[in-house]
């Protein structure tokens, strides 16, 4: 399962994993891409990933189209699964950036495929989403508050319009601090399945249908 690496505050996570994503993101801007392969071979260190602490949210795909990089350079990226329809924090995706650029070389090998998720229901899915994660999360004395500042600040939840995209449009969302996660599921198309659990608490499993009309809670207790 594709893993979403939805940290935004670099004080969560290891040094070590702050460091090679420094080094990813500074190779990738820089348009070092023998450097750029080399990191997403290592450990903890995703092709989707944007820099921590930045505040553009460009992965490295978004770096390859506005530098205008070669065609062989993006089929590597995307061969190592990156996501075509990943929007940038003002919700450009790399063919937005590389047809404002004037790269038409990579505009058909960047074009989202239309997979008819619609608009419409998309943000009634990252809302529902968003409910789901947040009623986890947010809990008086629970894990956002062990973070010391805004939620939004440290943590940027999947986008729905990336699933389609995902291998089987499934993805795993692990949270710092939670010693656990959602796994995030479409579901023929239209509407999502997600679990959650929190591994050291007994029963905390959860699992939510989301609709685009809303949430409903269909299993609780397990793990």
């Amino acid at each position: 399962m594709m893993s979403w690496r939805g940290v935004l505050d670099a004080s969560l996570l290891k040094e070590e994993v702050v460091t090679r994503n420094h080094r990813l993101a500074d190779a990738a801007k820089a348009g070092r891409w023998a450097e750029v392969f080399e990191v997403l071979d290592l450990q903890w260190v995703s092709v989707n990933q944007w820099r921590l602490g930045g505040s553009s949210w460009f992965s490295p795909l978004h770096q390859a189209a506005w530098h205008g990089a070669s065609s062989s350079v993006v089929a590597g990226l995307l061969e190592r699964g990156a996501l075509r329809t990943l929007p940038s924090r003002d919700g450009r995706t790399a063919h937005d950036i590389a047809r404002s650029r004037g790269h038409l070389h990579l505009l058909d090998q960047l074009a989202p495929l239309d997979y008819g998720l619609g608009q419409d229901r998309a943000a009634a899915l990252d809302a529902g989403l968003a409910s789901v994660i947040d009623g986890r999360l947010r809990l008086p004395g629970g894990i956002a508050e062990s973070y010391g500042k805004p939620l939004e600040e440290c943590l940027r939840y999947p986008p729905v319009v990336v699933l389609p995209e995902c291998p089987e449009q499934r993805l795993w969302f692990a949270v710092p601090a939670m010693y656990g996660g959602f796994s995030i599921a479409l579901m023929s198309g239209h509407y999502l399945y997600v679990e959650s659990w929190i591994r050291v608490v007994g029963d905390s499993g959860q699992a939510h249908v989301i609709t685009h009309e809303g949430v409903t809670l269909v299993d609780e207790g397990f793990v």
